[in-house]
Parts: structure tokens; C-alpha cells; sequence
């Protein structure tokens, strides 16, 4: 006589509908907080052929901006977007060179700033011990202009 209860074979598959339900709610996620993560001053660079700056991987710039008003911003410390005093850039630049020597140092600034401003800038990196300043600029359109 045939027992009542049969043995069940065991199922050997992996349910994937719950990873797929995880996959879209990180790309959910991902998507919404990356504009976000955009930082920094919002200025129209200028533009020029260039070629670019080379430096070492994971190592992060200091980057000093000044915007179409002329105030200043440097991406060292809590509150980079807040415009910062000629002393406070002087400090907090000359702290990062002391601990880098050899980190990357950029002037980011408006297309409509004069250039007095610019070049006040630099000399603000200089005296903090900066040797060596580049510009962040956009690169010049490759295509024909239409005529």
C-alpha cells in the first residue's frame, strides 16, 4: 500500500524578483542623489584649448573659485559655499600645502570676472605657498560653426 503522504521534491531555484525589486529601488536612489552631489560655485567658465592638467588619481585639488560678483570660494573646509576672506584662504590653503606639498592648485573663475580680480586670486595662493596655479576653463566646441 502506497503511503498517503508523498515526498516532495526539492525546489533548487533562486528567487530573483526580490534582488530585481532591490536593483530598482538603489537605481531609484542613485539617480535622485546624484544631481545632487554636483558641488561647488556656479561660474561661466571661459574656454580654451588646453590640454589638461595631469595629477595623481584619488587626490583631490584645491580649487579656488571666484564668481561674476568677485567673491571667493575655496573648496577646503565645512562651509565651501560660503564666500571666504583673503585670510582664511591664505590659512586654509597653506595648511593643505603643508600636509601636500605637491597637490594641484586651480583657479576657477567667471568669464565676466576682470582680470585684477583673477590675478588677486593667484597671488592669494601664492603667499600661501602655492607655486604652481592652473585655470579650469571649458574646452573650445570642435564642430564647424554654421555659417
Amino acid at each position: 500500500m502506497a503511503s498517503p503522504l508523498k515526498k516532495r521534491k526539492l525546489m533548487a531555484e533562486i528567487n530573483v524578483v526580490p534582488y530585481i525589486d532591490v536593483m530598482l529601488v538603489l537605481l531609484i536612489i542613485f539617480m535622485v542623489t546624484a544631481p545632487l552631489l554636483t558641488q561647488g560655485i556656479e561660474v561661466e567658465l571661459p574656454e580654451a584649448g588646453a590640454e589638461p592638467i595631469e595629477s595623481e588619481p584619488n587626490e583631490v585639488p584645491i580649487v579656488l573659485s571666484v564668481d561674476a560678483a568677485g567673491n571667493l570660494y575655496i573648496n577646503i573646509g565645512d562651509d565651501e559655499d560660503a564666500p571666504q576672506s583673503s585670510q582664511e584662504i591664505i590659512a586654509r590653503t597653506r595648511s593643505v600645502m603643508n600636509n601636500r606639498p605637491g597637490v594641484a592648485v586651480l583657479v576657477k573663475a567667471d568669464r565676466a570676472v576682470p582680470y585684477g580680480n583673477v590675478v588677486g586670486a593667484m597671488v592669494l595662493l601664492q603667499q600661501a605657498g602655492a607655486d604652481k596655479v592652473g585655470f579650469v576653463t571649458d574646452p573650445l566646441d570642435t564642430y564647424p560653426v554654421p555659417e
